[in-house]
């Protein structure tokens, strides 16, 4: 990959779980050469040499602590200066190619504690799976030859990665020969950051026999002398000859992919072929279907969009790249994807309640009190404050509203919808883009600038908290002159000291009116036309947990156009 995983905890510094299968093959002209190695590594740029040093390391780093080296070999040579046990085995190494455990090849079959011997160097394909388990701290590597996977490992190795792994790391393939000639090859991979790897189609990968005269995979390792070395680290391009029927050619960009790839054919037999039955909704980026998959969540939920552009559809794969690792308890979690042809489909968390502004405005057979709405705009806030502070690249939403407030099965509300979602670094200045997003969310200043900001996020907040208390959208063309456009509504029934008049009528008679009133309250702060008067993300969770309270006046946004000083004065009242 040509970017690194973040691979421990920046909190605890504790190592992520991770797991990765893949498909090789190493096809020797007549007597193997060295083998090759699925790698860890902190950096690219390897000072490493050839032959039985597999490309991972040289002389003088051998077992150098500063390595911050793991790597699985699949060695084909036996080096008595290495310990290597036979010229057929597997081993773990960390920071040394003197593995820390090591083992002839082979697997057991299913049912069987009888272990198969399996020659790496057979000229024909064999898969391996390697995962580290971080609560257990084990590392275990299981292959077979391209069968279903054993449920025994060959392979088991207690070890708690933390102690060697950097907080970002780069995963890959390593490879090299000596005066002996093999090739190497990498006929499918997939890798996945806490969670189980994407089982991989075998009959989509291309063919492999011994010797290959032609091929279209691409070769990992070539021919070499043991002056120079073939070091491939995550920048590997496997091109799956796939039936063009169903799925596209892989392309070396999409490896860098962060979240799970599903084929087309398991999202096709998951919604039940994408039929009107599994349909649960559809928008401007396209339809949501609702679908099962196998060895998966009881239910998830599919969004089939289409993106014509190539260049567009790879800045929004490289943001999906981003936001498939963002985790958080209010963020409705991107579990995979798939792409074919000029179809992207998106796997999401399954959503059993449905979207807000549904139960808000469709449902009339369904009430929201009070206490549930209250805890939805709390659950979306924390998800905010973590997109905008909590994430190692500031989050922007953009697209902030009650249709894209998801609701699980207790009714908690999960912000989704990452289509329109843009990350900075922290302490960058956003750059221009054109305006999108809904109109009534859309803060004044985007319109001016073309900058979306953390404060646009925050107003768009601030609407949804309008919308949630008054029961009503935030732009009603249908209504009064005077109501129709609901934050200048609400700032007028303020003014006039009858804001109890915009309230949701489903809400009378609940004994929650404070409440009520802050966050109608708290939604003309976050609503105000001037950025700088807006309160953080962190203000509004602190205002919501009751932990500070809002001032006692305000004052209409268009108080606020031309005095920079009055709006800074009362700017540091919020905070």
């Amino acid at each position: 990959m040509a970017s690194p995983f973040k691979f421990k905890n920046s909190t605890d510094g504790r190592a992520f779980s991770f797991s990765t299968t893949f498909v090789f093959g190493i096809a020797p002209d007549l007597i193997s050469g060295d083998g090759f190695a699925f790698i860890i590594t902190p950096s690219k740029n390897l000072k490493a040499s050839s032959g039985q040093y597999l490309g991972m390391l040289n002389a003088a780093d051998l077992g150098n602590l500063s390595n911050h080296l793991v790597g699985i070999e699949f060695d084909t040579v036996q080096n008595l200066e290495f310990k290597d046990i036979d010229d057929n085995h597997v081993g773990i190494d960390i920071n040394s190619l003197v593995s820390n455990a090591s083992v002839a090849a082979g697997y057991y079959r299913q049912g069987s504690s009888t272990k198969q011997n399996l020659s790496l160097k057979s000229g024909k394909p064999i898969q391996a799976w390697i995962d580290y388990d971080s609560i257990d701290n084990v590392i275990n590597v299981t292959i077979a030859p391209s069968s279903k996977r054993p449920t025994t490992p060959i392979l088991s190795f207690h070890v708690d990665l933390s102690l060697f792994l950097n907080e970002f790391m780069y995963v890959g393939f390593s490879a090299s020969t000596g005066q002996l000639a093999s090739s190497h090859y990498v006929l499918g991979w997939s890798f996945k950051i806490n969670g189980q790897a994407q089982t991989l189609d075998l009959s989509s990968l291309p063919s492999f026999s011994r010797p290959p005269k032609k091929h279209t995979a691409l070769t990992v390792g070539m021919s070499v002398s043991s002056a120079n070395l073939v070091l491939i680290v995550l920048s590997v391009v496997i091109y799956f000859m796939i039936k063009m029927k169903n799925v596209d050619m892989v392309e070396d960009w999409e490896l860098e992919i962060g979240p799970q790839r599903y084929t087309y054919h398991e999202l096709k037999q998951a919604t039940d072929g994408f039929s009107n039955k599994t349909l649960l909704g559809q928008g401007g980026f396209g339809r949501v279907y609702k679908g099962t998959l196998k060895n998966s969540k009881p239910y998830v939920a599919v969004k089939r969009a289409s993106h014509e552009s190539k260049q567009g559809l790879r800045e929004f794969m490289s943001e999906i790249s981003s936001l498939g690792q963002l985790r958080h308890r209010n963020l409705v979690q991107l579990l995979g994807w798939c792409r074919r042809r000029g179809d992207l489909l998106l796997v999401y968390d399954f959503m059993a309640n449905g979207s807000l502004d549904k139960l808000l405005f469709d449902n009339p057979k369904t009430t929201l009190n009070w206490d549930h709405r209250f805890r939805i705009v709390k659950g979306v806030a924390s998800g905010l404050l973590y997109l905008h502070e909590g994430y190692e690249q500031i989050v922007i939403h953009r697209d902030i509203k009650a249709s894209n407030v998801l609701l699980d099965y207790e009714l908690n509300g999960r912000l989704g919808d990452f289509g329109l979602a843009k990350l900075y670094e922290h302490d960058s200045n956003p750059g221009t883009t054109r305006v999108v997003g809904t109109l009534g969310y859309l803060a004044p200043e985007l319109f001016k600038t073309g900058k979306a900001t953390t404060s646009s996020d925050v107003y768009a907040f601030g609407a949804l908290l309008l919308e949630v208390a008054c029961g009503r959208r935030p732009v009603e063309h249908k209504a009064l002159p005077e109501e129709m456009v609901l934050v200048d509504w609400v700032w007028e029934k303020y003014r006039q000291g009858r804001m109890v008049d915009v309230v949701d009528t489903k809400l009378q008679g609940q004994n929650n009116e404070s409440e009520i009133m802050m966050v109608l309250k708290l939604g003309l702060i976050c609503s105000n036309d001037v950025p700088a008067l807006r309160p953080s993300m962190r203000q509004i969770v602190l205002y919501l947990d009751g932990e500070a309270e809002l001032p006692e006046n305000l004052g209409p946004p268009a108080a606020f156009d031309g005095d920079a000083e009055e709006a800074l004065m009362l700017h540091d009242s919020l905070v």
